[in-house]
C-alpha cells in the first residue's frame, strides 16, 4: 500500500477507549519496510466493516510519533475526527 517491499511480522491485539467506552478494537499487523522513500521502517495496517459485506483498510507509516501499533490506532481515529469536524465546516 505504501510502495515498499514489507515483511509481516506479527499481529498484535489493540483496545482504544474514550471516556470508559470502546472507540476500536482488533487486531493491528506490523509489518517492516525496507527502502520506503520516508525512511519507516515499520508500518501498521488493519480493517474494519462499513456498509454491508465492504471494509476500509487503514495502513500508517511508522513515523515519529507512531512507534507502535496502539499509537497508530490513536492516530488514524484522530485524524478521522478532524476529518468529520472539517466536513461539518
Amino acid at each position: 500500500m505504501h510502495g515498499a517491499p514489507a515483511r509481516f511480522v506479527e499481529a498484535v491485539e489493540v483496545k482504544e477507549t474514550h471516556e470508559g467506552c470502546t472507540v476500536w478494537e482488533g487486531a493491528v499487523k506490523v509489518f517492516a519496510l525496507t527502502g520506503h522513500p520516508s525512511g519507516a521502517t515499520r508500518a501498521y495496517a488493519w480493517s474494519y466493516p462499513t456498509e454491508g459485506k465492504k471494509r476500509r483498510f487503514i495502513a500508517i507509516l511508522g513515523l515519529s510519533p507512531v512507534d507502535d501499533a496502539a499509537t497508530a490506532v490513536r492516530t488514524a481515529i484522530l485524524a478521522q475526527v478532524r476529518e468529520a469536524d472539517r466536513a461539518k465546516n
